[in-house]
């Protein structure tokens, strides 16, 4: 059996999640993948069937913390040993794949983050979320005592240990970012971050914007604030 897993969670992406599976399997033919259907109410579900992966399906939409979610219950229960984790909307690039899995696979890290702002790769993005982003890697870098550059990037690859921790019940399941980041690093895991590029998305709504950005801002700021006085559960 393949021990790695690539889970992509998806909401209304009839029109990009083909194309992404297609890119993933010119890179990888063998990785096995699971696309997580969050409540959909186009026709994503059919279509990711329709190229032959496991597709995993919720019956309302849940959040984008839910269907990742999902998805590692999905690779914890099948005894998967790493998992990477990729956006349906076409934002992350196949070609680094290889690069997680072998970096992961070296052992000296338990998490590994595409970061978009390492090499200042002229990713472009609007002013205010850009403020925020920013406000996020301080705080996230302040709490841990480590430089992060890009803790809400939704790219990364994860050992078995992680796996288990992400399908317990201490994994945010509306907005998984910063709090996540800062969470893994009290719990003792060792993250490292890799420069890449991503596209910039094209879609007008996703999961990460079902509810307004304020509440976003609040949900994160607050997730953050409750992390600093949790339990920490060692991986």
């Amino acid at each position: 059996m393949n021990n790695k897993l690539i889970i992509i969670p998806a909401y209304n992406e009839e029109k990009r999640i083909r194309k992404v599976i297609k890119e993933i399997r010119r890179v990888d033919k063998k990785v096995d993948l699971v696309v997580v259907d969050d409540g959909s109410e186009d026709e994503t579900y059919e279509r990711a069937r329709i190229k032959g992966v496991v597709v995993l399906r919720h019956c309302n939409n849940l959040g984008y913390g839910a269907a990742l979610q999902t998805g590692f219950k999905y690779a914890l229960k099948n005894e998967y040993d790493y998992v990477m984790q990729m956006d349906a909307d076409g934002q992350h690039r196949a070609v680094y794949i290889r690069e997680f899995f072998s970096k992961i696979e070296e052992g000296r890290w338990d998490v590994i983050v595409g970061s978009r702002f390492i090499n200042k790769a002229g990713y472009k993005i609007p002013f205010m979320r850009k403020i925020g982003m920013g406000v996020f890697s301080w705080l996230a870098s302040v709490i841990t005592g480590k430089r992060i550059t890009d803790p809400t990037s939704g790219f990364r690859v994860i050992n078995r240990k992680v796996i288990k921790f992400y399908a317990s019940n201490i994994y945010p399941t509306d907005f998984p970012d910063a709090d996540v980041i800062i969470m893994l690093n009290f719990s003792g895991a060792r993250i490292k971050e890799i420069p890449v590029m991503m596209r910039r998305s094209t879609k007008k709504t996703s999961m990460h914007n079902g509810i307004k950005p304020v509440y976003y801002i609040f949900k994160v700021f607050f997730s953050i604030f409750l992390t600093l006085f949790r339990e920490r559960k060692k991986i």
